[in-house]
């Protein structure tokens, strides 16, 4: 299983910034893409940013030219860098991670999740 924490929500006015962490820790063969998610009140949960194991990656465009997704591999960290909020960016942010247990057995694992609020 794969179990992961995420740090670095909090309170930050408009045009703010903001940096995200997940850890990712347990036992599994490896991890093939991380990402970040959100879901506001009344919301579905929609993709802020994704990344493969191969550094490519995938970007709302809500927030394209904005956030930056990177991991550490090593590590199995994921990071979400965010300049310039606004309030609708306001969500719980959620680390996810799909990884192969086994070679022959590929799981979705979600973390709690982090408050970001973007508020004058």
């Amino acid at each position: 299983q794969v179990h992961l924490v995420e740090s670095g929500g909090g309170l930050v006015q408009p045009g703010g910034s903001l940096r995200l962490s997940c850890a990712a820790s347990g036992s599994f063969f490896s991890i093939n893409a991380m990402g970040w998610y959100r879901q506001a009140p009344g919301k579905q949960r929609e993709l802020v940013a994704t990344i493969t194991s191969g550094a490519i990656t995938n970007y709302a465009d809500s927030v394209k030219g904005r956030f930056t997704i990177s991991r550490d591999n090593p590590k199995n960290t994921l990071y979400l860098q965010m300049n310039g909020l606004k309030p609708e960016d306001t969500a719980v942010y959620y680390c996810n991670a799909r990884a192969e247990i086994t070679l022959l057995r590929q799981d979705d694992y979600w973390g709690q999740g982090t408050q970001v609020t973007v508020s004058s």
